[in-house]
């Protein structure tokens, strides 16, 4: 297949993109011109400064599979107008349920109900959308970046079992997505963020700070730079990688 020509207005999918990372990313798409088609559970606020913004917003619930393939119709109608190309899909959607005064909820006190709807939003999810989307993505020789997390490869002090192991499936999802999706031109990797400065953030999180070798917390734009990186040309031979971005946490 032809390579896409650069003159050709490229389109992105975020979920999650109300606040934030998936905020930041929105920010860093649309100033490089791309058209981005949000999604939240949210709906559109109306002081939101981005032009054409309620127009390329979809109101989901990703914790209901039913309204989920409803929103997945409604994405493939939305690309129509575009050849229905798609040139990058980001999952960056997520949920980390806590406890009374927000502790962590661990395997004894994660119910069954939790469990369903994280791995839904965090996990289910983002394959039915890629899976839903495939003949978009092909079509742009597009690229998919799944979002997981610092939490899916060791016990995170705050995140529960739940969203740690659902995003220890989602990087697992996306080495075989690659396998699958790399076959027919679309590349599928991962950025696992650490502690990132976003309204998701725990009390106490100021004493990982101290293992953190750069001794900061990273921001929402850091991270949406990287995930830019992975949907551009610039990353064009970058298959199956989750890349991590915590300024040396994770050794």
């Amino acid at each position: 297949m032809t390579q896409i020509e650069n003159s050709e207005r490229r389109t992105l999918i975020l979920t999650g993109a109300s606040r934030g990372i998936g905020h930041a990313t929105v920010k860093r798409f649309s100033s490089a011109g791309w058209r981005v088609i949000t999604c939240s559970r949210h709906p559109f606020p109306e002081d939101c400064p981005w032009e054409a913004g309620p127009e390329d917003h979809i109101q989901v619930d990703l914790a209901d599979p039913k309204n989920t393939e409803e929103a997945i119709a409604e994405m493939r109608v939305r690309l129509k107008d575009q050849g229905s190309r798609l040139h990058a899909l980001v999952n960056n959607a997520a949920i980390s349920p806590k406890g009374e005064g927000g502790a962590r909820l661990g395997v004894f006190e994660t119910g069954l109900d939790v469990w369903t709807q994280v791995f839904q939003v965090n996990f289910f999810a983002s394959a039915m959308l890629a899976r839903g989307l495939v003949a978009e993505l092909k079509a742009a020789q597009g690229s998919v970046v799944n979002v997981t997390s610092i939490a899916g490869e060791r016990v995170h002090p705050f995140a529960g079992t739940a969203y740690g192991t659902s995003k220890a499936a989602l990087a697992a999802l996306t080495r075989e997505m690659a396998a699958e999706f790399g076959r027919i031109g679309v590349r599928v990797n991962a950025i696992a963020p650490g502690e990132i400065d976003t309204a998701i953030l725990s009390p106490g999180t100021e004493k990982i700070v101290a293992e953190i070798p750069m001794r900061r917390l990273g921001t929402p734009e850091e991270v949406a730079k990287t995930i830019y990186f992975l949907c551009t040309d610039q990353s064009s031979y970058v298959n199956g990688a989750e890349i991590q971005i915590n300024g040396g946490q994770h050794v």
